[in-house]
């Protein structure tokens, strides 16, 4: 086919210059020989030296496991589009009619996304008082533990025995953008990190509590991992630590329960401090409810609260979504 020969020096330029032009040929490889390169054309381009020569073809990568995964074409559709990327561990929920297939769809996914090492299916809701799942093994390595990076920070975890959530990345970093150099945060529900050890980047101390000890310990490795020395890793119910902790700042990243701790944060929260309350709320009105009980419980106490900001941070499930309310509480 049609080339345009360069010296080596200029292919780069040459290159750019071809696909201005709109000429460049795509689906081949470049060749090289000796001092040249040689670009596939599609056609006469004019000042440049042109030569017959022969490209290899360059194979398509696929951009979704849904490309290469043979599967019957009657369960074809219900492929999810999306799954979860935790480290090297990927999990996705597949619905019953596709669960025969789980080997096949986890092999795929390995296929086309190679840094990943192993691939579970979601084997039950989130449930218990540690917030994890079943997972039922597809394909890849047998291991649960990964290394999460996020947010510029490491998170090592295993998927298998704690609540982690990497769609909340965004919404991670919105609370560190609000944080400010100096503030006391109190983390109720911290997890393995991901809000306590990004947040120590910025604030002055964070006291993190969980009562799940499996969280708690990869807490205190990510926290050697990290190389922060500002985090206060607290292992037990967070009813007996409220009001012990006096905060500027609260997190409450506990959506299905949340409004069962309101007092407690309130109680942990200073004066004209705020909490980052999560909940779960339907799309015809995702924050009246959660609203009226902050209000309640601000009343019980003799407080006030201003609602700062109301956000939805993302679907949960057919017409919910998993909602945040940041709000002042005034003593």
């Amino acid at each position: 086919m049609l080339a345009v020969k360069v010296p080596k020096r200029e292919a780069e330029k040459v290159r750019r210059k071809l696909i201005d032009l709109g000429v460049l040929a795509k689906g081949y490889a470049v060749k090289r020989e000796g001092e040249f390169i040689f670009f596939p054309v599609t056609g006469p381009v004019e000042r440049f030296e042109l030569v017959e020569a022969e490209f290899e073809r360059l194979e398509r990568k696929p951009h979704s496991y849904r490309e290469v995964v043979e599967v019957p074409d009657e369960v074809r559709g219900l492929l999810p589009s999306s799954f979860d990327i935790i480290g090297e561990v990927a999990i996705i929920e597949l619905p019953e009619e596709l669960m025969p297939h789980g080997k096949a769809i986890g092999e795929a996914i390995l296929k086309v996304h190679r840094h990943i090492k192993a691939v579970f299916a979601k084997g039950s809701k989130i449930s218990g008082e540690y917030r994890v799942r079943e997972l039922i093994y597809l394909a890849g390595e047998r291991r649960t533990e990964t290394l999460h990076r996020e947010n510029g920070i490491r998170l090592k975890l295993d998927v298998a025995k704690v609540y982690f959530s990497p769609r909340l990345a965004t919404e991670r970093m919105r609370i560190f953008e609000k944080t400010q150099p100096g503030e006391v945060v109190f983390d109720m529900f911290a997890g393995v990190g991901p809000y306590a050890v990004l947040l120590a980047k910025k604030a002055e101390l964070i006291f993190a509590c969980d009562i799940n000890p499996w969280a708690i310990r990869y807490l205190e490795e990510n926290i050697r991992l990290n190389k922060v020395d500002n985090v206060v890793p607290i292992l037990g119910d967070v009813r007996k630590v409220a009001g012990k902790v006096q905060a500027d700042r609260v997190i409450m990243n506990l959506p299905k329960f949340a409004d069962r701790f309101l007092r407690e944060a309130m109680l942990s929260v200073r004066d004209g401090g705020v909490v980052h309350y999560y909940g779960f709320g339907p799309e015809e009105d995702l924050f009246s409810e959660h609203e009226a009980k902050i209000k309640a419980v601000a009343r019980e106490l003799g407080f006030t609260v201003e609602i700062l900001e109301r956000r939805k941070v993302r679907p949960y499930a057919p017409r919910q979504f998993n909602i945040a309310i940041d709000f002042q509480v005034l003593k």
